[in-house]
């Protein structure tokens, strides 16, 4: 997905999670969607759409009669978020070895394939956007619904942090590494192979853990 294909609220929203994570906009400032609207061009329904999706990832809180307004950002929270996504997106890896039907396979390995395209194209925003339908197809590919949900509504909320660490120098590449793992796991049908590649895949540890800490500026790293 290029960034002309976006709309007007998913660019909003990319933007404002940018200046939210990067300490443009501190936690407990107002945002005023009028002005919004007029600082990019935009109409009143993506700015509402926008913040509606802010407040999904807990970036925003809305008060009634006060105003939308700029969280603050607990980090042991959001580590925790981490630890249960992983879990949640290995259980679908898992799954979706055993289950996974041949036009499943197809859609996974062309998911795959976008992802491959953006990765040379060099913009991080493209290639988390083919990442997302990537995981999508796993998702899918689980045959669990309710643990498909799950999974979807955790990364809603992880998405501003998980878009931000594809920013991280040599990220992005080695996701896409990553991701040709967790295919050849799905094909060959080897589930405890495509849990743990997925786990891992998500789970952020070690020196990614430190990476990732210092590029958020809300939480005092350096940049």
């Amino acid at each position: 997905m290029t960034g002309a294909k976006r709309s007007s609220a998913q660019r909003l929203r990319d933007a404002l999670e940018d200046d939210i994570i990067n300490g443009r906009r501190a936690p407990g400032e107002r945002l005023d969607p009028e002005a919004l609207g007029q600082a990019f061009k935009v109409s009143r329904t993506p700015v509402r759409e926008a913040i509606q999706q802010l407040v999904a990832s807990g970036l925003v809180t809305v008060s009634p009669k006060k105003g939308t307004f700029v969280a603050k950002v607990g980090l042991e929270e959001l580590i925790e978020m981490f630890e249960v996504m992983a879990e949640l997106e290995g259980m679908c890896g898992r799954l979706a070895a055993r289950r996974i039907s041949d036009q499943e396979l197809t859609a996974l390995q062309e998911a795959l394939d976008r992802c491959e395209v953006a990765a040379r194209g060099g913009d991080p925003d493209d290639y988390y956007y083919e990442n997302e339908a990537f995981h999508a197809c796993i998702y899918a590919a689980s045959h669990n619904a309710f643990l498909a949900e799950e999974a979807r509504q955790l990364k809603q909320r992880l998405k501003p942090y998980r878009r931000l660490q594809l920013q991280v120098r040599q990220r992005m590449s080695n996701s896409l590494g990553e991701h040709r793992e967790i295919v050849a796991a799905i094909q060959q049908g080897d589930a405890e192979l495509a849990e743990r590649a997925l786990r891992e895949h998500v789970l952020i540890q070690g020196e990614r853990f430190s990476d990732f800490v210092a590029s958020i500026k809300v939480f005092g790293g350096s940049p």
